[in-house]
């Protein structure tokens, strides 16, 4: 984008935030993927739909690249202006519209942070799911892009189930619902939940119709240490058969334990010759029950050599556990340079999937902290760099042996990525896991909601 460009869309809409000094731009050039940095040629900060309508019809009759971007929590590079251009931030849409107690459902913008949503719904005895491990700081808007999940996920399901209807503003700048405020729906193609986990390549999302439930009044969370991270893969498939579903049920090694409770100056409850850890939690509106449901779970992890079962005996005990859990990938972060790889496979194959990472990783020179979502088959690969060389680090070693792991997934039914998205990172192992057909298809869809290409250009293989 030229100078002068720039001051004609500034000049073409009232009252708009355009930001072009480099420090600004900077900042907006990054998210939470490794190091990238791709500084756009602007940032534009709309406040209303009118705004963002204009800047899209604007951007497509110059195909100028338009990267929408929420919070920049994510890990796949997805809001990363690759091409340059107009880098649209969603930050002040960040109002709670409504929240309709009668038909439990709320609408929201989409730059509203997930926690506090998740606050005032539960302010009024309603729950909303859906709690990425940056709640605290990601947009719902954000959540949409890469249809987020999160602990509570093994239960009550990601961010696809609880949308039902979008605002969305097309590459042209007209601006459509995809559906309707419905729990059912039979009318034609479902946009809406195509729109879900398209990181921005298809629309824009500025207005979001979201399910609620009622929300659980008890809940009982459990520390259950193993030997070995492979044994506790095993007996997640056990449990999720028993009949009863927990509402969390996540795996960690010790190794992102030891130095999460380090960096947070937490204890580390793990039984001193472990190294991998369940963390289950079950909610309900019945305590006895929940207590019942937890010893039958107690049976199944002996069988499988679990070491020591701890419960949570107070809310600041489990707040702690938690924030063990939810810090993890932040604190590793800070500990080595690393790539994260989002693996997801079938339930009854993490063990597979476990004890063939480890084994992969000694045979191309590199280690991993792995953690995640056990009861999805959902799990994060942490890899470090460690005392690596940068040639192999940087270089087609590294890559191949993040190949084997993705070639492993699909061996056991899984894919490359569970929540995290494709976005830049991912696109180029795209080809082992989908055929050249569903590509196309993907891109003729692409073609079809954006045919000059300016949303989101370089993502997703697209």
């Amino acid at each position: 984008m030229t100078t002068d460009q720039i001051q004609k869309l500034n000049n073409s809409i009232d009252d708009i935030l355009i930001l072009t000094d480099e420090e600004n731009r900077k900042g907006y050039g990054h998210d939470y993927t490794e190091d990238f940095v791709f500084m756009p040629d602007a940032v534009v900060i709309p406040e209303n739909v009118e705004q963002v309508s204009k800047v899209l019809r604007w951007c497509n009759e110059n195909k100028i690249p338009l990267t929408v971007r929420g919070a920049g929590t994510g890990l796949s590079g997805g809001c990363l202006p690759i091409k340059g251009g107009i880098t649209l931030s969603m930050e002040k849409f960040n109002k709670v519209l409504e929240i309709d107690e009668e038909n439990l459902q709320a609408t929201v913008e989409p730059g509203v942070i997930n926690q506090n949503f998740r606050d005032q719904v539960e302010l009024k005895g309603l729950f909303y799911p859906p709690d990425p491990a940056s709640r605290g700081s990601c947009f719902l808007g954000g959540n949409i892009a890469h249809c987020s999940g999160g602990p509570k996920a093994v239960k009550y399901g990601v961010t696809r189930d609880y949308i039902l209807n979008l605002e969305v503003v097309l590459a042209n700048g007209e601006v459509i619902w995809t559906g309707a405020n419905t729990l059912k729906y039979s009318t034609g193609y479902n946009l809406t939940q195509l729109m879900i986990g398209s990181e921005g390549t298809l629309a824009v999302v500025t207005k979001i119709v979201v399910k609620l439930i009622a929300r659980p009044k008890h809940d009982v969370l459990m520390w259950c240490s193993f030997k070995n991270a492979v044994p506790a893969c095993a007996s997640v498939s056990e449990i999720m058969r028993s009949g009863v579903t927990p509402s969390a049920l996540e795996l960690m090694e010790r190794s992102g334990i030891r130095i999460t409770c380090k960096y947070n100056e937490l204890h580390d409850p793990t039984n001193a010759d472990d190294d991998a850890v369940l963390l289950i939690e079950l909610d309900g509106d019945q305590l006895d029950l929940l207590f019942e449901q937890a010893e039958l779970i107690n049976g199944i992890l002996e069988k499988y050599g679990v070491s020591e079962v701890l419960f949570a005996d107070s809310n600041d005990q489990k707040e702690k556990w938690w924030k063990i859990r939810k810090s993890i990938g932040e604190v590793v972060k800070l500990y080595s340079t690393y790539k994260e790889e989002d693996t997801v496979v079938m339930r009854a194959g993490l063990p597979e999937l476990m004890s063939g990472v480890k084994e992969i990783g000694n045979r191309y020179g590199f280690s991993s902290v792995c953690y995640g979502h056990a009861g999805d088959g959902n799990l994060h690969v942490n890899i470090l760099k460690e005392n690596m060389s940068e040639e192999d680090w940087s270089g087609p070693h590294l890559e191949e042996g993040i190949r084997e792991i993705f070639r492993l997934c699909k061996k056991l039914g899984g894919t490359i990525s569970g929540e995290h998205g494709v976005g830049l990172v991912q696109q180029k192992y795209l080809n082992e896991v989908m055929a050249e057909t569903h590509i196309n298809l993907m891109k003729g869809i692409k073609k079809v909601f954006d045919p000059n290409g300016i949303l989101n250009p370089g993502k997703m293989g697209l």
